[in-house]
Protein backbone atom coordinates (compact mmCIF):
# COMPACT_ATOMS: atom_id res chain seq x y z
CA UNK A 1 0.00 0.00 0.00
CA UNK A 2 1.17 3.53 -0.80
CA UNK A 3 1.05 5.15 2.66
CA UNK A 4 1.40 8.68 1.23
CA UNK A 5 -1.86 8.31 -0.74
CA UNK A 6 -3.80 6.17 1.71
CA UNK A 7 -7.14 7.67 2.76
CA UNK A 8 -8.24 6.42 6.20
CA UNK A 9 -11.64 4.80 6.55
CA UNK A 10 -14.30 6.93 8.20
CA UNK A 11 -14.29 4.53 11.17
CA UNK A 12 -10.54 5.11 11.62
CA UNK A 13 -11.26 8.83 11.98
CA UNK A 14 -13.92 8.23 14.63
CA UNK A 15 -13.45 9.67 18.13
CA UNK A 16 -15.77 8.69 20.95
CA UNK A 17 -18.23 11.42 21.84
CA UNK A 18 -17.58 13.54 18.76
CA UNK A 19 -20.63 14.61 16.75
CA UNK A 20 -21.21 16.64 13.61
CA UNK A 21 -24.95 17.19 13.96
CA UNK A 22 -27.52 18.20 16.52
CA UNK A 23 -31.06 16.91 16.09
CA UNK A 24 -34.04 16.73 18.46
CA UNK A 25 -34.04 13.61 20.61
CA UNK A 26 -37.73 12.90 20.17
CA UNK A 27 -38.72 9.28 20.21
CA UNK A 28 -41.02 7.87 17.58
CA UNK A 29 -43.84 7.79 20.14
CA UNK A 30 -43.32 11.46 21.08
CA UNK A 31 -43.29 12.52 17.44
CA UNK A 32 -46.25 10.46 16.23
CA UNK A 33 -48.24 9.43 19.27
CA UNK A 34 -47.81 5.82 18.24
CA UNK A 35 -45.59 2.99 19.43
CA UNK A 36 -43.44 0.76 17.28
CA UNK A 37 -43.75 -3.00 17.79
CA UNK A 38 -40.99 -4.42 19.95
CA UNK A 39 -39.82 -6.51 16.99
CA UNK A 40 -38.91 -3.29 15.15
CA UNK A 41 -37.20 -1.56 18.07
CA UNK A 42 -33.39 -1.37 18.19
CA UNK A 43 -31.84 -3.02 21.24
CA UNK A 44 -28.44 -1.35 20.98
CA UNK A 45 -27.19 1.95 19.52
CA UNK A 46 -26.38 1.94 15.81
CA UNK A 47 -22.62 1.53 15.29
CA UNK A 48 -21.85 4.68 13.34
CA UNK A 49 -18.56 6.61 13.22
CA UNK A 50 -18.39 9.53 15.63
CA UNK A 51 -16.91 12.43 13.68
CA UNK A 52 -17.35 16.18 13.28
CA UNK A 53 -18.74 17.70 10.09
CA UNK A 54 -15.42 19.00 8.74
CA UNK A 55 -13.86 15.55 9.08
CA UNK A 56 -16.77 14.03 7.16
CA UNK A 57 -16.48 16.61 4.36
CA UNK A 58 -12.73 16.16 4.02
CA UNK A 59 -12.94 12.37 4.16
CA UNK A 60 -15.47 12.02 1.37
CA UNK A 61 -13.87 14.75 -0.73
CA UNK A 62 -10.48 13.05 -0.47
CA UNK A 63 -12.02 9.64 -1.18
CA UNK A 64 -13.77 10.97 -4.29
CA UNK A 65 -10.41 12.14 -5.64
CA UNK A 66 -9.38 8.50 -5.86
CA UNK A 67 -12.14 7.82 -8.39
CA UNK A 68 -11.31 7.73 -12.08
CA UNK A 69 -13.77 8.73 -14.77
CA UNK A 70 -14.00 10.37 -18.17
CA UNK A 71 -14.03 13.76 -16.44
CA UNK A 72 -10.62 13.08 -14.87
CA UNK A 73 -8.69 11.44 -17.71
CA UNK A 74 -8.54 9.24 -20.79
CA UNK A 75 -10.64 6.09 -20.35
CA UNK A 76 -9.99 3.80 -23.37
CA UNK A 77 -12.05 0.90 -22.03
CA UNK A 78 -12.69 -1.34 -25.03
CA UNK A 79 -16.24 -2.64 -25.54
CA UNK A 80 -17.65 -0.06 -23.10
CA UNK A 81 -17.53 3.20 -25.11
CA UNK A 82 -16.58 5.52 -22.26
CA UNK A 83 -17.26 8.79 -24.06
CA UNK A 84 -17.60 12.25 -22.57
CA UNK A 85 -20.98 13.05 -21.02
CA UNK A 86 -21.86 16.69 -21.80
CA UNK A 87 -22.86 18.65 -18.71
CA UNK A 88 -25.85 20.18 -20.48
CA UNK A 89 -27.41 16.70 -20.32
CA UNK A 90 -27.19 16.77 -16.52
CA UNK A 91 -28.64 20.28 -16.48
CA UNK A 92 -31.65 19.08 -18.43
CA UNK A 93 -32.38 16.33 -15.91
CA UNK A 94 -32.21 18.82 -13.05
CA UNK A 95 -34.77 21.20 -14.52
CA UNK A 96 -37.75 21.99 -12.32
CA UNK A 97 -40.20 20.40 -14.72
CA UNK A 98 -38.35 17.08 -14.79
CA UNK A 99 -36.54 16.37 -11.52
CA UNK A 100 -39.59 16.09 -9.21
CA UNK A 101 -41.78 13.98 -11.50
CA UNK A 102 -43.36 10.81 -10.09
CA UNK A 103 -44.20 7.80 -12.29
CA UNK A 104 -47.70 7.50 -10.82
CA UNK A 105 -48.75 11.06 -11.58
CA UNK A 106 -51.91 11.40 -13.70
CA UNK A 107 -51.06 11.21 -17.41
CA UNK A 108 -52.53 14.66 -17.95
CA UNK A 109 -49.83 16.18 -15.72
CA UNK A 110 -46.84 14.53 -17.43
CA UNK A 111 -47.49 15.20 -21.10
CA UNK A 112 -44.06 16.82 -21.48
CA UNK A 113 -42.29 13.82 -19.96
CA UNK A 114 -44.21 11.41 -22.17
CA UNK A 115 -43.29 13.56 -25.18
CA UNK A 116 -39.61 13.20 -24.26
CA UNK A 117 -40.11 9.45 -24.05
CA UNK A 118 -41.93 9.24 -27.37
CA UNK A 119 -39.53 11.58 -29.21
CA UNK A 120 -36.57 9.48 -28.08
CA UNK A 121 -38.32 6.30 -29.24
CA UNK A 122 -38.82 7.86 -32.66
CA UNK A 123 -35.23 9.13 -32.84
CA UNK A 124 -33.82 5.69 -31.96
CA UNK A 125 -36.10 4.03 -34.52
CA UNK A 126 -34.75 6.39 -37.18
CA UNK A 127 -31.15 5.82 -36.10
CA UNK A 128 -31.55 2.03 -35.89
CA UNK A 129 -33.70 1.61 -38.99
CA UNK A 130 -36.42 -0.04 -36.94
CA UNK A 131 -40.21 0.37 -36.89
CA UNK A 132 -40.65 0.85 -33.14
CA UNK A 133 -38.75 1.04 -29.85
CA UNK A 134 -39.43 0.52 -26.16
CA UNK A 135 -37.31 2.31 -23.57
CA UNK A 136 -38.38 0.15 -20.63
CA UNK A 137 -35.27 -2.09 -20.14
CA UNK A 138 -32.82 -0.86 -17.49
CA UNK A 139 -29.52 -1.94 -19.08
CA UNK A 140 -27.89 -3.55 -22.10
CA UNK A 141 -28.21 -7.11 -20.85
CA UNK A 142 -31.77 -6.34 -19.76
CA UNK A 143 -32.37 -5.17 -23.32
CA UNK A 144 -30.99 -8.43 -24.67
CA UNK A 145 -33.37 -10.36 -22.46
CA UNK A 146 -36.27 -8.16 -23.56
CA UNK A 147 -35.42 -8.59 -27.25
CA UNK A 148 -35.19 -12.35 -26.89
CA UNK A 149 -38.53 -12.43 -25.10
CA UNK A 150 -40.01 -10.53 -28.05
CA UNK A 151 -38.57 -13.20 -30.36
CA UNK A 152 -39.94 -15.95 -28.14
CA UNK A 153 -43.41 -14.37 -28.12
CA UNK A 154 -43.34 -14.06 -31.90
CA UNK A 155 -42.37 -17.70 -32.40
CA UNK A 156 -44.98 -18.95 -29.96
CA UNK A 157 -47.58 -16.83 -31.72
CA UNK A 158 -46.56 -18.51 -34.97
CA UNK A 159 -46.96 -21.92 -33.34
CA UNK A 160 -43.26 -22.74 -33.73
CA UNK A 161 -42.72 -24.23 -30.30
CA UNK A 162 -39.75 -26.32 -31.43
CA UNK A 163 -37.45 -23.35 -31.99
CA UNK A 164 -35.54 -23.53 -28.72
CA UNK A 165 -31.96 -22.72 -29.80
CA UNK A 166 -30.18 -19.37 -29.98
CA UNK A 167 -26.93 -19.24 -31.94
CA UNK A 168 -24.18 -17.11 -30.39
CA UNK A 169 -20.72 -16.44 -31.95
CA UNK A 170 -17.79 -17.48 -29.80
CA UNK A 171 -16.54 -13.87 -29.90
CA UNK A 172 -19.76 -12.45 -28.43
CA UNK A 173 -20.18 -10.51 -25.22
CA UNK A 174 -20.77 -12.85 -22.31
CA UNK A 175 -24.19 -11.35 -21.72
CA UNK A 176 -25.48 -12.83 -25.01
CA UNK A 177 -25.57 -16.49 -23.93
CA UNK A 178 -26.59 -15.47 -20.40
CA UNK A 179 -29.56 -13.46 -21.67
CA UNK A 180 -30.61 -16.27 -24.01
CA UNK A 181 -30.51 -18.74 -21.13
CA UNK A 182 -32.57 -16.37 -18.97
CA UNK A 183 -35.17 -16.24 -21.75
CA UNK A 184 -35.40 -20.03 -21.70
CA UNK A 185 -33.34 -20.85 -24.80
CA UNK A 186 -30.60 -23.39 -25.39
CA UNK A 187 -27.32 -21.80 -26.49
CA UNK A 188 -25.35 -23.10 -29.47
CA UNK A 189 -21.93 -21.60 -30.18
CA UNK A 190 -20.95 -20.49 -33.69
CA UNK A 191 -17.27 -20.44 -34.61
CA UNK A 192 -15.41 -17.30 -35.65
CA UNK A 193 -12.96 -16.84 -38.49
CA UNK A 194 -9.38 -15.72 -37.69
CA UNK A 195 -10.49 -12.08 -38.02
CA UNK A 196 -13.22 -12.54 -35.43
CA UNK A 197 -16.10 -12.45 -37.90
CA UNK A 198 -18.75 -15.15 -38.01
CA UNK A 199 -17.76 -18.37 -39.77
CA UNK A 200 -20.63 -18.51 -42.25
CA UNK A 201 -20.04 -22.17 -43.14
CA UNK A 202 -20.25 -23.16 -39.46
CA UNK A 203 -23.35 -21.01 -39.10
CA UNK A 204 -25.07 -22.69 -42.04
CA UNK A 205 -24.36 -26.11 -40.57
CA UNK A 206 -26.27 -25.17 -37.41
CA UNK A 207 -29.29 -23.48 -38.97
CA UNK A 208 -32.41 -25.65 -38.90
CA UNK A 209 -36.01 -25.56 -37.73
CA UNK A 210 -34.94 -25.71 -34.07
CA UNK A 211 -33.16 -22.33 -34.22
CA UNK A 212 -35.00 -19.28 -32.90
CA UNK A 213 -32.39 -16.60 -33.52
CA UNK A 214 -28.80 -15.65 -34.18
CA UNK A 215 -27.35 -12.98 -31.89
CA UNK A 216 -24.72 -10.78 -33.50
CA UNK A 217 -22.66 -7.73 -32.63
CA UNK A 218 -21.64 -5.62 -35.63
CA UNK A 219 -18.92 -4.43 -35.63
CA UNK A 220 -17.95 -7.48 -33.66
CA UNK A 221 -16.18 -7.69 -30.33
CA UNK A 222 -12.73 -7.30 -31.88
CA UNK A 223 -13.81 -4.18 -33.74
CA UNK A 224 -14.18 -5.69 -37.21
CA UNK A 225 -17.19 -5.11 -39.44
CA UNK A 226 -19.13 -8.22 -40.48
CA UNK A 227 -18.70 -7.90 -44.24
CA UNK A 228 -20.91 -10.91 -44.99
CA UNK A 229 -23.90 -9.65 -43.04
CA UNK A 230 -26.32 -9.65 -46.05
CA UNK A 231 -25.48 -13.30 -46.66
CA UNK A 232 -25.86 -14.11 -42.97
CA UNK A 233 -29.22 -12.33 -42.72
CA UNK A 234 -30.50 -14.16 -45.81
CA UNK A 235 -29.45 -17.56 -44.44
CA UNK A 236 -31.00 -16.92 -41.01
CA UNK A 237 -34.31 -15.76 -42.47
CA UNK A 238 -34.48 -18.62 -44.96
CA UNK A 239 -34.16 -20.96 -41.99
CA UNK A 240 -37.17 -19.26 -40.39
CA UNK A 241 -35.15 -17.72 -37.56
CA UNK A 242 -34.76 -14.10 -36.50
CA UNK A 243 -31.62 -11.96 -36.42
CA UNK A 244 -30.77 -10.11 -33.20
CA UNK A 245 -28.43 -7.09 -33.07
CA UNK A 246 -26.40 -6.51 -29.91
CA UNK A 247 -26.10 -2.72 -29.97
CA UNK A 248 -23.12 -2.48 -27.62
CA UNK A 249 -20.97 -1.48 -30.60
CA UNK A 250 -23.44 0.82 -32.33
CA UNK A 251 -21.24 3.90 -31.82
CA UNK A 252 -19.14 3.47 -35.01
CA UNK A 253 -22.28 2.81 -37.05
CA UNK A 254 -23.70 6.29 -36.47
CA UNK A 255 -23.67 8.02 -39.83
CA UNK A 256 -22.55 4.84 -41.62
CA UNK A 257 -25.24 2.16 -41.49
CA UNK A 258 -28.47 1.17 -39.73
CA UNK A 259 -28.99 -2.33 -38.31
CA UNK A 260 -32.54 -2.53 -39.68
CA UNK A 261 -31.20 -2.05 -43.19
CA UNK A 262 -28.65 -4.84 -42.62
CA UNK A 263 -31.49 -7.30 -42.05
CA UNK A 264 -31.76 -7.35 -38.26
CA UNK A 265 -35.22 -8.01 -36.81
CA UNK A 266 -34.61 -6.99 -33.19
CA UNK A 267 -31.92 -4.85 -31.57
CA UNK A 268 -31.03 -3.18 -28.32
CA UNK A 269 -29.10 0.03 -27.80
CA UNK A 270 -26.93 0.89 -24.81
CA UNK A 271 -27.90 4.52 -24.18
CA UNK A 272 -25.10 4.70 -21.60
CA UNK A 273 -22.57 3.97 -24.36
CA UNK A 274 -23.68 5.39 -27.68
CA UNK A 275 -25.65 8.35 -26.38
CA UNK A 276 -23.39 9.69 -23.66
CA UNK A 277 -25.25 8.93 -20.47
CA UNK A 278 -22.91 8.01 -17.57
CA UNK A 279 -22.42 4.36 -16.74
CA UNK A 280 -20.32 2.19 -14.50
CA UNK A 281 -20.67 1.51 -10.81
CA UNK A 282 -23.98 -0.22 -11.33
CA UNK A 283 -25.71 2.37 -13.49
CA UNK A 284 -28.13 3.86 -14.06
CA UNK A 285 -28.25 2.59 -17.60
CA UNK A 286 -30.82 1.91 -20.25
CA UNK A 287 -31.15 -0.72 -22.97
CA UNK A 288 -33.97 0.30 -25.34
CA UNK A 289 -35.16 -2.42 -27.71
CA UNK A 290 -36.20 -1.84 -31.30
CA UNK A 291 -38.09 -4.16 -33.65
CA UNK A 292 -38.88 -4.33 -37.35
CA UNK A 293 -42.40 -3.89 -38.62
CA UNK A 294 -44.68 -6.73 -37.54
CA UNK A 295 -43.08 -7.28 -34.14
CA UNK A 296 -44.28 -4.12 -32.41
CA UNK A 297 -47.19 -5.77 -30.61
CA UNK A 298 -44.86 -8.08 -28.68
CA UNK A 299 -42.88 -5.26 -27.03
CA UNK A 300 -43.17 -5.07 -23.23
CA UNK A 301 -45.89 -3.18 -21.38
CA UNK A 302 -46.56 -0.40 -20.68
CA UNK A 303 -46.25 1.62 -23.91
CA UNK A 304 -46.50 5.34 -24.61
CA UNK A 305 -49.04 5.97 -27.38
CA UNK A 306 -50.32 9.04 -29.17
CA UNK A 307 -54.04 9.75 -29.47
CA UNK A 308 -55.60 11.27 -32.61
CA UNK A 309 -55.77 14.67 -30.88
CA UNK A 310 -52.01 14.63 -30.24
CA UNK A 311 -52.13 13.93 -26.51
CA UNK A 312 -50.12 11.04 -25.11
CA UNK A 313 -51.25 8.16 -22.97
CA UNK A 314 -49.88 4.96 -21.45
CA UNK A 315 -51.29 1.71 -22.81
CA UNK A 316 -51.06 -2.00 -22.08
CA UNK A 317 -51.13 -4.24 -25.16
CA UNK A 318 -52.84 -7.63 -25.07
CA UNK A 319 -50.16 -9.28 -27.26
CA UNK A 320 -47.19 -8.01 -25.25
CA UNK A 321 -45.02 -10.70 -23.66
CA UNK A 322 -45.32 -8.87 -20.32
CA UNK A 323 -43.37 -6.34 -18.27
CA UNK A 324 -39.64 -5.91 -17.65
CA UNK A 325 -39.70 -2.82 -15.42
CA UNK A 326 -41.86 -1.28 -12.72
CA UNK A 327 -42.94 1.50 -15.08
CA UNK A 328 -41.25 3.15 -18.07
CA UNK A 329 -37.57 2.59 -17.35
CA UNK A 330 -34.83 5.03 -16.23
CA UNK A 331 -36.38 8.33 -17.25
CA UNK A 332 -33.39 10.50 -16.30
CA UNK A 333 -31.26 8.52 -18.75
CA UNK A 334 -33.77 9.18 -21.54
CA UNK A 335 -33.59 12.92 -20.95
CA UNK A 336 -29.80 12.85 -21.22
CA UNK A 337 -29.83 10.73 -24.36
CA UNK A 338 -32.38 12.92 -26.11
CA UNK A 339 -30.45 16.05 -25.07
CA UNK A 340 -27.32 14.53 -26.63
CA UNK A 341 -29.10 13.67 -29.88
CA UNK A 342 -30.79 17.08 -30.19
CA UNK A 343 -27.62 18.98 -29.24
CA UNK A 344 -25.61 17.28 -31.99
CA UNK A 345 -28.40 17.27 -34.55
CA UNK A 346 -28.53 14.84 -37.46
CA UNK A 347 -25.51 16.34 -39.26
CA UNK A 348 -23.12 16.12 -36.32
CA UNK A 349 -24.54 12.83 -35.06
CA UNK A 350 -23.46 11.34 -38.38
CA UNK A 351 -19.85 12.35 -37.62
CA UNK A 352 -19.66 10.26 -34.44
CA UNK A 353 -18.97 6.91 -36.14
CA UNK A 354 -16.33 8.16 -38.59
CA UNK A 355 -14.46 10.08 -35.88
CA UNK A 356 -14.52 7.15 -33.45
CA UNK A 357 -13.18 4.93 -36.24
CA UNK A 358 -10.49 7.46 -37.17
CA UNK A 359 -9.25 7.72 -33.56
CA UNK A 360 -9.07 3.95 -33.15
CA UNK A 361 -7.13 3.43 -36.37
CA UNK A 362 -4.78 6.29 -35.48
CA UNK A 363 -3.75 4.56 -32.23
CA UNK A 364 -3.63 1.13 -33.85
CA UNK A 365 -1.19 2.22 -36.56
CA UNK A 366 0.97 4.16 -34.10
CA UNK A 367 1.50 1.13 -31.84
CA UNK A 368 1.36 -1.97 -34.01
CA UNK A 369 5.15 -2.09 -34.34
CA UNK A 370 5.50 -2.67 -30.57
CA UNK A 371 2.23 -4.46 -29.75
CA UNK A 372 1.08 -7.64 -31.45
CA UNK A 373 -1.87 -7.05 -33.79
CA UNK A 374 -3.53 -10.44 -34.41
CA UNK A 375 -6.06 -9.08 -36.91
CA UNK A 376 -4.44 -6.85 -39.55
CA UNK A 377 -6.23 -4.19 -41.50
CA UNK A 378 -8.47 -1.25 -40.58
CA UNK A 379 -10.68 -1.62 -37.52
CA UNK A 380 -13.85 0.22 -36.60
CA UNK A 381 -14.22 1.89 -33.19
CA UNK A 382 -11.95 -0.44 -31.22
CA UNK A 383 -9.19 -2.96 -31.74
CA UNK A 384 -7.40 -5.72 -29.86
CA UNK A 385 -3.68 -6.22 -29.35
CA UNK A 386 -2.40 -9.61 -28.19
CA UNK A 387 0.03 -8.13 -25.69
CA UNK A 388 3.53 -6.93 -26.53
CA UNK A 389 5.25 -8.12 -29.69
CA UNK A 390 8.37 -8.80 -27.59
CA UNK A 391 7.26 -11.23 -24.91
CA UNK A 392 10.76 -12.43 -24.09
CA UNK A 393 10.92 -10.60 -20.75
CA UNK A 394 7.68 -12.06 -19.45
CA UNK A 395 5.87 -8.73 -19.30
CA UNK A 396 2.13 -9.39 -19.55
CA UNK A 397 -0.94 -7.41 -20.58
CA UNK A 398 -1.75 -7.10 -16.87
CA UNK A 399 1.63 -5.44 -16.30
CA UNK A 400 1.06 -3.01 -19.16
CA UNK A 401 -2.39 -2.12 -17.83
CA UNK A 402 -1.08 -1.43 -14.32
CA UNK A 403 1.80 0.65 -15.69
CA UNK A 404 -0.68 2.93 -17.44
CA UNK A 405 -2.12 3.90 -14.05
CA UNK A 406 1.16 5.59 -13.09
CA UNK A 407 0.83 7.88 -16.11
CA UNK A 408 -2.72 8.96 -15.28
CA UNK A 409 -4.53 6.77 -17.80
CA UNK A 410 -7.24 4.24 -17.05
CA UNK A 411 -6.29 0.82 -18.38
CA UNK A 412 -8.04 -0.53 -21.49
CA UNK A 413 -10.07 -3.71 -21.27
CA UNK A 414 -7.72 -6.65 -20.74
CA UNK A 415 -8.00 -10.41 -21.32
CA UNK A 416 -11.20 -9.92 -23.29
CA UNK A 417 -12.23 -11.10 -25.82
CA UNK A 418 -11.09 -14.63 -25.08
CA UNK A 419 -9.94 -15.19 -28.67
CA UNK A 420 -6.39 -14.14 -27.73
CA UNK A 421 -4.26 -15.04 -24.73
CA UNK A 422 -3.05 -11.49 -23.93
CA UNK A 423 -5.96 -9.40 -25.20
CA UNK A 424 -5.65 -5.64 -24.78
CA UNK A 425 -8.78 -3.95 -26.15
CA UNK A 426 -8.58 -0.20 -26.80
CA UNK A 427 -11.50 2.09 -27.66
CA UNK A 428 -10.72 5.83 -27.70
CA UNK A 429 -14.21 7.04 -28.82
CA UNK A 430 -14.79 10.19 -30.85
CA UNK A 431 -14.55 12.49 -27.83
CA UNK A 432 -10.76 12.52 -27.43
CA UNK A 433 -8.57 15.13 -29.11
CA UNK A 434 -5.32 14.57 -30.97
CA UNK A 435 -3.13 15.73 -28.07
CA UNK A 436 -4.66 13.14 -25.71
CA UNK A 437 -4.24 10.35 -28.26
CA UNK A 438 -0.61 11.33 -28.87
CA UNK A 439 0.15 11.36 -25.15
CA UNK A 440 -1.44 7.92 -24.73
CA UNK A 441 0.58 6.60 -27.68
CA UNK A 442 3.80 8.01 -26.21
CA UNK A 443 3.10 6.35 -22.85
CA UNK A 444 2.28 3.00 -24.47
CA UNK A 445 5.54 3.18 -26.41
CA UNK A 446 7.46 4.06 -23.25
CA UNK A 447 5.97 1.07 -21.43
CA UNK A 448 6.96 -1.21 -24.32
CA UNK A 449 10.51 0.18 -24.18
CA UNK A 450 10.68 -0.30 -20.41
CA UNK A 451 9.36 -3.86 -20.81
CA UNK A 452 12.34 -4.67 -23.02
CA UNK A 453 15.05 -2.77 -21.11
CA UNK A 454 13.81 -2.71 -17.51
CA UNK A 455 11.09 -5.35 -17.20
CA UNK A 456 11.06 -5.35 -13.39
CA UNK A 457 9.92 -1.72 -13.45
CA UNK A 458 6.85 -2.64 -15.49
CA UNK A 459 6.16 -5.81 -13.51
CA UNK A 460 6.19 -3.84 -10.23
CA UNK A 461 3.70 -1.19 -11.33
CA UNK A 462 1.71 0.69 -10.24
CA UNK A 463 3.75 2.85 -7.86
CA UNK A 464 1.66 6.04 -7.48
CA UNK A 465 -1.81 4.68 -6.70
CA UNK A 466 -3.34 4.38 -3.20
CA UNK A 467 -3.07 0.59 -3.52
CA UNK A 468 0.14 -0.39 -5.26
CA UNK A 469 1.21 -3.79 -6.58
CA UNK A 470 -0.26 -6.49 -4.30
CA UNK A 471 0.96 -10.03 -3.83
CA UNK A 472 -1.76 -11.50 -6.03
CA UNK A 473 -1.00 -15.12 -5.19
CA UNK A 474 -1.31 -14.51 -1.44
CA UNK A 475 -4.42 -12.37 -1.99
CA UNK A 476 -6.06 -15.24 -3.87
CA UNK A 477 -5.02 -17.94 -1.40
CA UNK A 478 -5.65 -15.94 1.79
CA UNK A 479 -8.13 -13.20 0.95
CA UNK A 480 -8.81 -10.44 3.49
CA UNK A 481 -12.44 -9.59 2.89
CA UNK A 482 -13.41 -7.47 5.91
CA UNK A 483 -11.96 -4.46 7.70
CA UNK A 484 -12.09 -6.34 11.00
CA UNK A 485 -9.98 -9.11 9.53
CA UNK A 486 -7.44 -6.55 8.32
CA UNK A 487 -7.20 -5.01 11.80
CA UNK A 488 -6.58 -8.40 13.42
CA UNK A 489 -3.94 -9.43 10.89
Amino acid sequence: MNKNLYSPLIFELSQAGRCGASVPSYTYAEATGKHLPDSLTRRAPLELPQVDELTVVRHYTNSSNNNFGVDTGFYPLGSCTMKYNPKINEAMVGRAGIAPLHPLQPVSTVQGALRIYRDLEKALAEIGGMAEFTLNPFAGAHGEYTGLMVIRACLLDRGEHGRRKVLVPDSAHGTNPASAAMAGFEIVEVKSCPDGTVDVDDLRSKLDDTVAALMMTNPNTVGMFEKRIPEIAKAVHEAGALLYYDGANLNPMLGIARPGEMGFDVMHINLHKTFSTPHGGGGPGAGPVGVRAGLEKYLPNPRVAEKPDGTLTVEFGADSFGRVSAWLGNFSVFVKALAYILTLGSENLMKVGPLATLNANYILNALKDLYELPIPGPCKHEFVFDGLRDKSQGVTTMNVAKSLLDYGFHAPTIYFPLLFHESLMIEPTESENLETLDRFIAVMRQIATDAATNPDKVKGAPYTTPVTHPDEDTAALNPIVTYTQLCHK
